[in-house]
């Protein structure tokens, strides 16, 4: 299509602790050859953030022209596999390779991740879908940054998301937390809410715990200041309800420049991949309980309500 973007994403905090990586494979524009003349406007580009422990992000873009781009979707043995190419990079339904190089930095990744729970958050036709292949992701492989190597097994644990729309929404509020949890299975929580058509709002938010989904429409935002990056919210549904507060401030603020898919220009986009969260929970069927995690979490933000 002439207008229109794609994007395969992947966050994960590190099991050290030591920060949190967000790499992006970005599709847009492809009717068009992107947009011409604006800076991140080529139709192929692969993202590298680091969100260091104690320091400020840093990202990296490669941007590709259109001929390296392959797209291969079969059907076989009964099941659909993916896979994109952009160039050496190359991401699939259950692993992903890297190598960039931008502002005089190479970059390089060799990952693998697993998960036991995937959705589709939002599905509304030509406006686009946020879909989660893997909401409880655990990475493992290698990641070389200049002299710094990152590897392990696992290496982290976080979300690999994909979404696409005709354009990017006017405003929403996007965060994704991950909960260990005593037994070694990863807790997770995933809500959404972006701007519609004649005046409506998507809402959603979905609780993985235990090997059970838990979904909720009613969202009640209590705070949303975008400049400080916070997010709370009370979700109730016929199981109770849970209250989560976000803080995506500090150091890790990251604030990038997308390009609009009419190619008019471009906005603001904030993002902080080492978020704390507080959740706390008054389920039917869990035991009413506070988790928290101190850089496990991200939000992400642009636009006013």
């Amino acid at each position: 299509m002439a207008r229109r973007y794609e994007a395969w994403f992947l966050r994960f905090g590190l099991a050290d602790g030591s920060g949190a990586w967000w790499f992006r494979y970005l599709l847009t524009n492809l009717g068009r050859q992107g947009c011409s003349g604006i800076a991140g406007g080529a139709p192929a580009q692969v993202w590298a953030t680091w969100f260091p422990l104690d320091g400020q992000p840093e990202t990296f873009i490669q941007e590709f022209p259109l001929s390296l781009l392959i797209l291969d979707s079969r059907r076989g043995d009964g099941a659909l596999s993916f896979a994109l190419e952009i160039g050496p990079n190359r991401i699939d339904e259950n692993s992903c390779h890297g190598a960039i190089e931008a502002r005089g930095q190479k970059i390089g990744w060799d990952l693998h991740y697993r998960s036991h729970f995937g959705i589709t958050l939002s599905n509304k036709g030509w406006i686009g879908f946020s879909r989660t292949p893997h909401s409880d992701a655990v990475f493992s492989g290698e990641i070389r940054f200049g002299d710094r190597v990152f590897r392990g097994e696992p290496l982290g644990v976080g979300v690999q998301g994909h979404n696409c729309g005709f354009r990017h929404r006017h405003y929403w509020t996007w965060t994704h937390a991950s909960f260990p949890q005593p037994d070694g299975r990863l807790s997770t929580l995933e809500a959404l809410v972006y701007e519609m058509p004649f005046g409506l709002r998507f809402r959603k938010v979905i609780f993985w715990h235990k090997g059970h989904a838990h979904f909720f429409r009613k969202v009640r935002e209590s705070c949303r200041v975008r400049d400080e990056m916070r997010w709370a919210f009370i979700a109730t549904s016929s199981a109770g309800s849970l209250e989560l507060d976000v803080d995506g401030g500090g150091v890790s603020l990251h604030r990038l420049p997308y390009v609009k898919t009419d190619c008019s220009g471009t906005f603001e986009v904030s993002n902080n991949s080492r978020a704390t969260a507080r959740l706390r929970l008054k389920l039917r069927g869990v035991d009413e309980s506070e988790m928290a995690t101190d850089g496990g979490a991200v939000l992400e933000m642009t636009g006013n309500y």
